[in-house]
């Protein structure tokens, strides 16, 4: 089974669709980061459903209480949030309709792929040369032509992408590795015993980042219980000192004695 996210573009019907193993906030933050980036703008209101990456409830005034990520993607693409009205289906039909006729048209024909960034790739290509091309009835016109008037109504993007990345805090251990889903990743030894924020991408990149937020360790993540994985540079000097250690002098220990 494969989950994936679709956002249409209200006036053109265009739309964009990005696979995903998850359907957590941060690959539903990625799905409208990867549209955004697809349609080449931002369009000024944002329509969700009410999953809970986006909308944690609707209150007793029926005022919405947005998720605070979600939120922060709001504010860093300028786009006014918006959710769907419970109960109320026809508020987002032409998702919807989407949804089901990339079910129809897409994965029928595409049964197998050897990845999801391969998925991905084919998804865009298809978009391209078929969803975008497909006619509209009522319009007698494709979502590629509609488009043409719609992207002047769009928002410029960002200088950069909203960072969908997960992160979390670690502690340095006194062999200077940091432990992460079952595997140890070296950092610098300078950084012994101190506490590190990391970040995961989504394509399973990990950057751990000192406590004055620079980047001091880049990773890519291991298969669970593959062990540790290490930077030779991170440990350089921990290595020469317990090099100078074994070929010290034996005279050295007679003094001692």
């Amino acid at each position: 089974k494969v989950s994936f996210a679709v956002n249409t573009l209200g006036y053109s019907r265009r739309f964009h669709v990005w696979a995903a193993p998850s359907q957590d906030a941060e690959h539903t933050y990625e799905a409208l980061v990867q549209a955004f980036r697809y349609f080449g703008g931002v369009p000024r209101t944002v329509l969700v459903d009410n999953q809970k990456a986006a909308v944690l409830k609707h209150d007793r005034d029926h005022r919405v209480i947005f998720n605070t990520g979600f939120l922060q993607l709001a504010n860093h693409y300028g786009f006014a949030p918006k959710a769907c009205r419970p109960q109320r289906p026809r508020t987002k039909g032409k998702t919807e309709r989407m949804v089901g006729y990339v079910k129809q048209h897409f994965f029928q024909r595409y049964r197998q792929f050897e990845s999801y960034a391969h998925l991905n790739q084919l998804l865009q290509l298809w978009l391209e040369r078929v969803a975008d091309q497909r006619p509209l009835r009522q319009f007698r016109q494709t979502p590629a032509e509609r488009f043409a008037a719609e992207v002047e109504t769009l928002q410029a993007l960002p200088a950069t992408d909203f960072d969908t990345r997960y992160h979390d805090l670690r502690q340095v251990g006194w062999d200077g590795y940091i432990e992460v889903r079952g595997n140890r990743y070296s950092v610098p030894e300078s950084y012994c015993g101190q506490a590190v924020v990391i970040r995961l991408s989504l394509n399973d990149e990990l950057t751990v980042y000192s406590p004055a937020g620079d980047a001091i360790a880049q990773h890519r993540l291991q298969v669970p219980q593959a062990g540790w994985r290490t930077v030779p540079e991170h440990h350089a000097a921990l290595w020469q000192q317990t090099l100078s250690v074994q070929q010290r002098d034996l005279r050295v220990y007679e003094e001692v004695l």
